[in-house]
């Protein structure tokens, strides 16, 4: 039995995030899948706010993504997933807000919303968002190399991936795909995607579009 026990769900993509952590660390762990619309008795003690992922290890308890995540990367420190220098550091922390605060609730917003107007406004901030990524994030900070912060597949990479992997379902149901000016973030994808920790995971777009079906509100007609 491993010391670590991570609580996922495979549709999350929070969740997607540290199980990434865990298999690019080589880190022995066991899975815990929780069905997210009828969690456990006692799930709550694990998971205070009721949500995935969570972690134990050893007595102690770890939730939510990003803590997890810097977490692991201080008690696993091989490989390291963040920049030493404390700018860079920084930088990373910035960049993992950003999509924290900026492009999933634009993404949740797009698929998730029945109204028009509100998914017509979610294209146009995802579109904001996206250019951004591409030209102060990808841009400036990677050059030519494959990953965010360079040669180094880092968090930041991780925290952004798991939206990209499920981007298909977004096309398919909101019609709103990765415009193709966007030809930094289309490398950057696609190096993630032939990463073996990423393969090790990954899934299909067909399946994203079946498990986000009952996420999707039908598409409205415009007035």
């Amino acid at each position: 039995m491993a010391d670590i026990k991570i609580y996922s769900a495979v549709v999350c993509p929070y969740a997607h995030r540290t199980r990434l952590v865990l298999q690019e660390k080589g880190i022995d762990f066991d899975l815990i899948e929780i069905d997210l619309q009828n969690k456990p008795e006692g799930f709550t003690k694990v998971s205070p706010y009721g949500k995935v992922p969570a972690i134990t290890h050893g007595e102690n308890r770890i939730w939510e993504s990003a803590v997890i995540n810097e977490y692991l990367d201080e008690v696993f420190p091989n490989p390291p997933l963040l920049p030493s220098n404390p700018i860079a550091k920084a930088q990373a922390r910035i960049w993992i807000d950003f999509a924290n605060t900026r492009l999933v609730p634009a993404f949740s917003t797009l698929l998730r919303s029945p109204d028009f107007q509100k998914q017509e406004e979610a294209k146009k901030e995802l579109y904001k968002h996206l250019e951004f990524i591409e030209n102060e994030g990808l841009g400036k900070l990677s050059g030519d190399s494959p990953y965010w912060f360079g040669e180094s597949i880092s968090l930041v990479d991780f925290t952004f991936f798991p939206w990209f992997e499920r981007w298909g379902a977004l096309k398919h149901y909101r019609g709103f795909g990765i415009p193709a000016e966007f030809t930094r973030l289309k490398q950057w994808k696609h190096a993630l995607k032939e990463r073996e920790s990423v393969k090790a995971i990954a899934h299909s777009k067909e399946f994203y579009i079946e498990r986000y079906a009952k996420f999707a509100a039908p598409v409205p007609v415009a007035a």
